[in-house]
C-alpha cells in the first residue's frame, strides 16, 4: 500500500509537468492550428537562461521571471521569422519547420552551454514532507509545481472563454479571412499565441529541471509525454490537457514502479496508439462544429 501511495503521488507531480507542456501545445493549437514539436526545446533553452541567471548570484524567482519573458520573446520571434512564411502553406510545412527548429535549438544549447549534465536548484525543498511519523513522496517543490500548473490552466480558461483577446485568437486560427473582415489583426494574434505558449513551455522546463539533469535534449521525453497528454485530453481543451497529463503521469509512474523504468516510453506509445484508434479527437474535444 505504501508503494502504491508513493507511486501515485510521484505520478501526480510528474503528470502536472506533462500537463504544463500539454497546455502550451493546446495554446498554440487553439491560437494557430499548428502543433509545435520544438516546444520542449524552447523550454530547454529558457531553462539554460534561468540557470545562467542563478549562476550570476540572482534569486530563483528572478531567474523564473527572466526565463518566462525569454520564452515569450523567443515564441514571438519564431512565429514571425520561421512560422509565418509557411502558415498559408500545407500543414506539413509547419511541422517540418518545428522539427528543424528542435534540432537547431538543441545544437545551439550544446554550443553555448556545452553538453554536460547540470543540476538545477529548486525553489523549495525536494524532500518529502512528513505525515505523522512517515515521510510521503510529496515535497514542497511538488506542491509548488501542482499549484503553478493549476494557475496556468485557470489562466488559459479565462483567456479563451471570457476575454476578447482569446476570442480574437480563436477567430484568427479558425477563420482568418472572416476575422480580418471583422477588424481582427490576425498576424498579431498568431504571434501572441506563440509567445504565450512559449512562456507556458518555459514554465514546464523550469518545473522539470530540478528533478532531472539539465542538458540539451533533456526535454525530448517530456515533449513526447506532454504531446501524448495533449492528444489524450484533446488539443482544444486546457482542462483535457490537465487531465491527460495526470493520466499519463500516473500510468507511467505505475508502469515504471511495478514493471521497470525501461517500459515507460513503450507504455506512453501504447496509450497514444490506443487512443488514436479509439478516439483520435481526444477525450474532451467536442466533435460538433464550433462557432467562434
Amino acid at each position: 500500500m505504501h508503494e502504491f501511495v508513493s507511486f501515485t503521488l510521484s505520478g501526480v507531480t510528474q503528470g502536472m509537468i506533462y500537463s504544463a507542456l500539454a497546455m502550451s501545445l493546446v495554446l498554440i493549437w487553439r491560437g494557430t492550428r499548428i502543433v509545435n514539436f520544438a516546444q520542449g526545446a524552447m523550454g530547454m533553452i529558457t531553462t539554460y537562461v534561468a540557470i545562467t541567471v542563478v549562476d550570476r548570484g540572482d534569486s530563483y524567482w528572478w531567474a523564473l521571471v527572466i526565463a518566462i519573458l525569454a520564452g515569450v520573446i523567443i515564441g514571438g520571434l519564431v512565429e514571425l521569422v520561421l512560422v509565418r512564411p509557411v502558415e498559408s502553406k500545407p500543414p506539413l510545412n509547419a511541422v517540418i519547420v518545428t522539427l528543424g527548429l528542435l534540432i537547431l535549438l538543441e545544437a545551439i544549447a550544446g554550443m553555448v552551454w556545452g553538453g554536460r549534465y547540470r543540476s538545477f536548484p529548486p525553489a523549495f525543498s525536494v524532500q518529502g514532507v512528513f505525515v505523522g511519523s512517515s515521510r510521503i513522496n510529496l515535497s514542497p517543490f511538488d506542491i509548488f509545481t501542482i499549484c503553478a500548473v493549476l494557475a496556468v490552466m485557470v489562466g488559459l480558461l479565462v483567456l479563451f472563454r471570457w476575454t476578447s483577446i482569446g476570442l480574437r485568437m480563436r477567430a484568427a486560427a479558425f477563420e482568418p479571412e472572416v476575422a480580418r473582415l471583422l477588424g481582427v489583426r490576425v498576424g498579431r494574434m498568431l504571434t501572441l499565441g506563440w509567445a504565450l505558449a512559449a512562456g507556458a513551455g518555459s514554465l514546464a522546463g523550469l518545473l522539470v529541471a530540478p528533478n532531472v539533469f539539465l542538458y540539451p535534449s533533456n526535454m525530448d521525453a517530456v515533449l513526447v509525454y506532454g504531446f501524448t497528454a495533449a492528444i489524450l485530453g484533446g488539443l482544444d481543451s486546457p482542462v483535457g490537457a490537465l487531465i491527460g497529463g495526470l493520466g499519463i503521469g500516473l500510468a507511467l509512474s505505475y508502469i515504471g514502479g511495478y514493471e521497470g523504468a525501461s517500459l515507460e516510453t513503450i507504455g506512453a506509445l501504447v496509450i497514444l496508439i490506443a487512443l488514436l484508434m479509439v478516439r483520435p479527437e481526444g477525450l474532451f474535444t467536442r466533435v460538433a462544429p464550433r462557432r467562434v
